[in-house]
């Protein structure tokens, strides 16, 4: 059993990684329009109790999920700890007396409590000693409307606002200069401005790096030398050669030994990673792992359907496909600078060929959009059960790297 979900992070004002909300469908099959909200929620608990832990899923963090009236009396999040989840009481729940006892109940248990969609109606003040989060979609709330939510809202410092659908740079500072905590959307994978800039002398050698590595043969003298030049870049191959996942008997002591036992397909995504963690530190690691997540979906995908596309070269694919939010610039100027193969850029370039069609695949799962993710499957020939299965393998595999590399 697997999660039909898409986690969304939350961030907090540094952009550190809070949460993550649970966009939960019963199947790939079942999209948002047939799903009723109860069904949804139940089997999401159903799931996390009795499969997958949520804890697996979100890394250990908070887990939002929307619960209905009905889940709510059912008593349905306390079948997770208070630990695990953000009780989010979903927009179309009326408030009245029977929310405001289960809201008392909860917040006595030491739950989380959120608002999702806020919009302000004088009653929900009864609700505000038990409400710790109110959601505002900062896309259908204009400025006038979060004025008053912040005045009706100030005798009431436990309550912290969260800015929903942020989907620029500019609209992360807004809400950020207008005093919310958290954010959620997508404003973290987009560039916050364009801009020219060199690649610094470690970067550039991982872009050489990564260009030798594409050849159908590899050059170790050519590669090697390259890493002799980098000091930095060779300590961290031979860190990443005797970590711990690859259960060397002996350990590995120079950078010849180290790429022989790396083998080209390791080698890759080693280069890969290390190239997107270092591109620029100023970005949340969120959106690293994203990219990562990616790269690894990528892989599985272009194995499974046997794309002509080498699995290593798909992983870069999808690494790359980020490659512009965390840069700053925009993809075409970025993978000018790139000395890669065509097989590499042009489906980024062109989004055309099978492995744009699964980036777009990858992209719409992270969106939710079941229904597009269900043609773009078909299009595939890909079995969807296993889609998931890679996806929730791609989220896992992630969040072990980024705990090495942290």
């Amino acid at each position: 059993m697997y999660f039909y979900a898409a986690r969304q992070p939350i961030l907090d004002v540094n952009k550190k990684l809070y949460a993550y909300e649970l966009l939960f469908r019963d199947s790939i099959d079942n999209v948002f329009p047939d799903v009723d909200g109860d069904v949804a929620t139940s089997k999401m608990i159903e799931a996390s109790k009795f499969n997958m832990g949520i804890s697996d899923f979100t890394s250990n963090k908070l887990a939002f999920i929307n619960f209905t009236l009905e889940t709510l009396s059912e008593g349905y999040p306390e079948m997770l700890t208070n630990e695990e989840v953000v009780v989010e009481i979903l927009e179309t729940v009326k408030p009245g007396k029977k929310l405001l006892s289960l809201c008392q109940d909860l917040h006595s248990k030491g739950y989380i409590i959120a608002l999702d969609d806020y919009e302000h109606q004088s009653v929900w003040a009864h609700f505000y000693p038990y409400i710790k989060i109110i959601k505002v979609d900062i896309q259908q709330t204009n400025f006038d409307e979060i004025d008053i939510i912040i005045e009706a809202i100030k005798d009431h410092p436990h309550i912290e606002l969260l800015a929903e659908k942020v989907e620029t740079y500019e609209e992360y500072d807004q809400a950020l200069q207008l005093g919310f905590k958290y954010f959620q959307g997508f404003f973290f994978a987009k560039p916050e401005m364009i801009k020219t800039k060199n690649l610094s002398p470690s970067q550039l050698a991982m872009a050489e790096l990564l260009y030798e590595t594409s050849k159908p043969e590899l050059d170790l003298a050519s590669i090697t030398s390259v890493f002799e030049r980098d000091v930095t870049l060779s300590y961290k191959l031979l860190r990443y050669a005797n970590s711990a996942i690859f259960r060397r008997r002996s350990e590995i002591s120079t950078i010849k030994q180290a790429l022989v036992i790396l083998g080209s397909s390791e080698l890759k995504r080693f280069l890969g990673l290390m190239f997107a963690i270092t591109a620029n530190p100023d970005k949340p690691s969120e959106l690293i792992k994203l990219a990562m997540t990616r790269a690894k979906f990528c892989e599985l995908v272009a194995h499974d359907i046997k794309s002509q596309a080498d699995d290593s070269i798909a992983f870069l694919i999808g690494l790359l496909s980020m490659i512009d939010a965390i840069l700053d610039e925009e993809l075409e100027v970025v993978l000018a600078k790139l000395p890669l193969a065509a097989e590499i850029k042009d489906p980024l370039l062109t989004r055309k060929g099978i492995m744009a069609a699964i980036i777009k695949l990858v992209e719409f799962i992270e969106h939710a959009q079941w229904e597009k993710t269900n043609l773009v499957m078909e299009k595939l020939k890909l079995d969807k059960e296993q889609a998931v299965r890679h996806y929730n393998q791609a989220l896992a595999w992630a969040d072990e790297q980024s705990q090495l590399s942290g």
